[in-house]
This record gives C-alpha cells, structure tokens and sequence, in this order.
C-alpha cells in the first residue's frame, strides 16, 4: 500500500474510533461519577450520558453532533506525504463515518464541506527517534474550545495564582463545555507553547498519576476545589464537575509564568495508531504507554 494511502485510512481509522467510542479511562471515570453523584438530576445525566455513549458504539455512530475538529499530534518518525495521506483521510471520514463538516474561512464563513481549509486539519509534528511514527487524534467540539483561555501571571503569584485562574475559568465556563470535563493545564513555556501543553494534557490518561510528584499533588487539589463548585453535569448542579485535572510543564523565562486552560467536554474523545518500518499498524482507543 501507497504512503498517503496508508496514513488516509489510518486517519479514517481513528476518526471512526474516536467520534463513536469512548477511551476506557473516561468511560470508567462516568461510570464513577454517576455511582458516587448525590443528586438525582446530576445522576440522571450522568445516566442519559452513558446510554448515548452505549448506543453510539453499538451503532457506530457518533456520540455528539458536534463532531468537532480534528486535531493530530504526530510523534517518531518523518512520513513522506504525511499530511496530504491526513486530510485525504479526514475528507473521506466526513463523508463515511460520518462528521460534521465543521471547518469554515474564520471571516467569510464559507464552508467547503470536507473539514478541510488552510491549517486544518491541525496536525502538531514532533521528530523524535523511534521504531514507529505515533499519530494520536483528539477530535474537539466548539462548546468546549471556545472556552479556552491564556493568562500571564506574574512569577510571584505562583501556585496560588494558578489555582485563582483555572477555578476562575471552570466558573466563568460554567455548562458551556457539557461537564463533566477534562481540565487540560499547560504551565510554563512562552504563551504559544503553554495553550499546546493544555492540549496535551488533555491527552492525558485519568488513570495514571502524573509521574512529577508536586504536579500530581496540584492537580488532585484542583480537581478536589473543582467539583466543589456545584456545577454539575451539563451544568445543573452536583458533585461532579470535571472528571480529572492533567497537567502539563515546561521551563519558562525567569520574569514570567503563562498558565493556558484547554477544557474538554465529557465525550473526550481521542484515538491512537502506530506506523511500523514495515507499514503494519497497531491501533489503541486508550493511547499507548
């Protein structure tokens, strides 16, 4: 099979996965939730959610309307035609999974219809050097993503600051991002860089603890301060308002400390592959270790 035949049906492959299935971590994170919720609406939600994401499997159907954009993040090895093999796939995937041609000219609105456009789809290229090119999928809906936000602290507001503008966020998002979400936080870098780590963080699997002691510590404080707001389900009050805390790091300049929030909906949905030397593929709904 052709280079940009192989990685269009891979990027087919992990659309399908990803808009019709839930991660296991996040499904048996619902399930959680909707056991320990005290109120009866918050727990219906929770129940109406996992039906939908039972009957979306069983039908191979997407789980939301909202289908999102699809956001790639390559890892390993360069691919010849790497992109061109990705939006043929995300093209052919609009048309038979099927998505929600999403993508339009940020100005004039016009819609091609494909989910294709100038920068989309977006794919993040990391050169690293492995036995295989990782390509992991995040498909991400605007009632989450519009909910993003940057800030520039000052280095002396610290992890106090930190903990003022992620709740300040949560609150200020209230259900517009159908909570309970993942809260994806990218401290540190330049401003760019941080709203990357957010993204990445949103990745993160909710069953394994952040391997930087100090940062699992945050991130279990967050997520303990979070589910206090009473927020809820889709916004109607409860116990559970996000389902994990994921942080991500980098150095920074000394005078500086940007701190970027990516919240994602309930339906976190995210798929993996794995392009062997020998063009054999390896596929993962949870992602790889």
């Amino acid at each position: 099979m052709k280079t940009t035949s192989l990685l269009e049906e891979v990027a087919v492959n992990l659309l399908r996965t990803a808009v019709t299935s839930l991660p296991q971590d996040v499904l048996e994170a619902l399930r959680k939730a909707e056991k320990e919720e005290t109120s009866d609406i918050a727990r219906q939600q929770l129940r109406n959610i996992l039906a939908n994401v039972a009957a979306a499997e069983r039908l191979s159907l997407p789980m939301c309307q909202d289908t999102g954009i699809p956001i790639f993040f390559v890892k390993g090895r360069c691919i010849p035609d790497l992109d061109e093999g990705i939006r043929r796939g995300v093209s052919r995937a609009t048309s038979e999974v099927p998505l929600r041609p999403n993508v339009v000219h940020p100005l004039t609105r016009h819609n091609p219809g494909d989910n294709l456009g100038k920068g989309m789809p977006y794919v993040h290229f990391e050169l690293a050097d492995l036995e295989y090119t990782e390509i992991t999928l995040m498909t991400k809906g605007a009632g989450s993503e519009n909910m993003t936000a940057l800030a520039m602290l000052t280095p002396s507001q610290g992890v106090k600051g930190i903990k003022a503008f992620v709740l300040e966020t949560v609150l200020k998002a209230g259900g517009n991002p159908c909570p309970p979400t993942i809260v994806g936080l990218g401290i540190g870098g330049s401003a760019d860089e941080a709203l990357l780590l957010s993204k990445k963080a949103v990745l993160g699997r909710l069953d394994r603890e952040n391997k930087d002691a100090e940062l699992a510590k945050l991130e279990s404080e967050l997520r303990e301060a979070l589910n206090q707001t009473g927020i809820g389900p889709m916004g109607l009050g409860g116990r559970t308002t996000v389902l994990g805390v994921k942080i991500e790091q980098a150095h920074c300049h000394t005078a500086s400390l940007p701190v970027a929030v990516t919240l994602q909906c309930w339906a976190a949905r995210r798929a993996s592959a794995r392009i062997m030397k020998d063009g054999s593929v390896l596929y993962s709904r949870e992602g790889f270790e």
